[in-house]
């Protein structure tokens, strides 16, 4: 990954081009990496204690700013989150305590440092824009920052109109205020840091481009220098199917291996659809376009192998959570297909089987041989004594990889790791039983 590259010319080919104040302004403004580097920053609020597949968009937008060798720079909106974005909100958001956004703050950090020290280059930095914000008082907010901004093109920002209209839902001065934070954060950075660019998605252009104009009107006449400012915005990813990006029956996909685990996180680019891994092997990976093209090729002339999904799930798992843990993403799910789950350790065993279903039990039934065929009907695996049977017998219903018949009585000994017994039924349905 230390092959240096054309930010805006790979932005473009990866798709993660959207709208730029200034294009050509912009490249010319990153041409001379070497003799001449840009900050570029780009602002996350903490509204959890962990960040989302959408918020790794931003975070890939600024590794491929430091592989094109200039500093990326990351605001964690430990002010700012306080107040809470309207962009994408059809109500209120609820507002959080200083503690709780300090905790959301200490768990998102690491995220940020996982993916950005894989990429040789200029180092990246890690602020939290409450340092400033919290030192700047009411009266100064009026006289020195809101006085740059029309309340008419305030009104006119699309989430602001849309509250606007709504009658029962409105909008609080707190969140219309919100730009100016945004805007003053933009404008502390250049000021106090040269910093020249702000990156994020396309729902924050309008923020952005109001921190450009706060800029350039806070600036003297005899410096021209606050033209040379920029911003730069990716589409919001979404799902070809025009499903939600990033949803599954269970919630968001996140970024810590305490939300979503790794093999989970593994099976969600597994699973993608064709359409789907085509562009997102280019927006969560850094494979180049060569490897990409001939990877979509090979994929086109045989998509039943599906090895752009799982390259996709190889390389998008290993940049979030390691190559052991990407390794032991896959190798669980090839143990769960072929059934030979008995090689797992406690936690992947955990993992993999947390979206099935899981049932209590008392090691004390399993002191005489638990018969097989009440097995199966206490975990509604067959309805009845006689379709039980009918399972066994025919070889259909495996206990932790194995096949059993209707004579097998379960004991202690197929315990795993002391507590678990996993029971398949046909080559699929899966059920966890629990032993204490």
């Amino acid at each position: 990954m230390s092959e240096r590259i054309d930010l805006i010319n790979e932005l473009q080919w990866r798709s993660l081009l959207k709208d730029c104040t200034d294009i050509d302004g912009l490249r010319d403004h990153l041409a001379d990496p070497d003799n001449n580097p840009r900050k570029v920053y780009c602002g996350f609020d903490p509204t959890a204690d962990s960040l989302t597949i959408g918020n790794l968009v931003p975070i890939m937008l600024l590794a491929h700013v430091k592989r094109a060798g200039h500093s990326p720079i990351v605001v964690m909106g430990g002010g700012t989150g306080l107040i809470g974005d309207p962009s994408g909100k059809s109500a209120e958001r609820q507002l959080n305590t200083i503690e709780t956004i300090a905790g959301y703050i200490d768990k998102q950090r690491p995220i940020y440092s996982t993916v950005l020290d894989q990429i040789e280059g200029p180092d990246h930095q890690i602020l939290n824009n409450h340092d400033w914000l919290k030192n700047i008082s009411y009266i100064e907010a009026l006289r020195d920052i809101g006085k740059h901004f029309s309340v008419n093109m305030m009104m006119q920002k699309e989430s602001v109109k849309e509250r606007l209209n709504n009658r029962e839902q409105g909008i609080s001065y707190t969140e219309f205020s919100y730009m100016i934070l945004q805007a003053y954060d933009f404008a502390h950075l250049y000021e106090d840091m040269g910093v020249t660019v702000q990156l994020g998605g396309s729902d924050q252009y309008g923020n952005i481009v109001a921190g450009s104009d706060l800029i350039r009107r806070r600036a003297t006449q005899e410096s021209d220098d606050a033209s040379k400012v920029f911003g730069l915005t990716a589409p919001l990813v979404q799902k070809a199917d025009g499903g939600k990006f990033g949803k599954t029956e269970k919630g968001a996909i996140w970024l810590t291996a305490a939300r979503t685990s790794p093999y989970a996180y593994y099976q969600f680019w597994l699973n993608a659809s064709d359409e789907d891994a085509r562009g997102w092997i280019k927006v969560f990976t850094f494979l180049d376009q060569v490897t990409v093209d001939s990877l979509i090729a090979r994929h086109d002339e045989n998509p039943g192998k599906r090895e752009l999904q799982r390259t996709l799930a190889q390389e998008a798992t290993r940049i979030l959570h390691g190559q052991d843990a990407m390794e032991n993403a896959e190798a669980a799910g090839k143990a769960l297909f072929s059934g030979d789950i008995g090689s797992l350790d406690e936690q992947t065993m955990v993992e993999v089987f947390a979206s099935v279903p899981t049932t209590e039990h008392s090691k004390s039934e399993l002191a005489d041989g638990l018969d097989m065929v009440e097995m199966l009907k206490s975990t509604k695996l067959a309805s009845s004594n006689r379709e039980a049977r009918d399972f066994l017998n025919e070889g259909s219903v495996s206990i932790n990889g194995e096949k059993i018949d209707a004579d097998t009585k379960v004991t202690e000994a197929h315990l795993l790791h002391g507590s678990f017994i996993a029971i398949r039924r046909g080559k699929k349905k899966w059920h966890m039983t629990n032993w204490s």
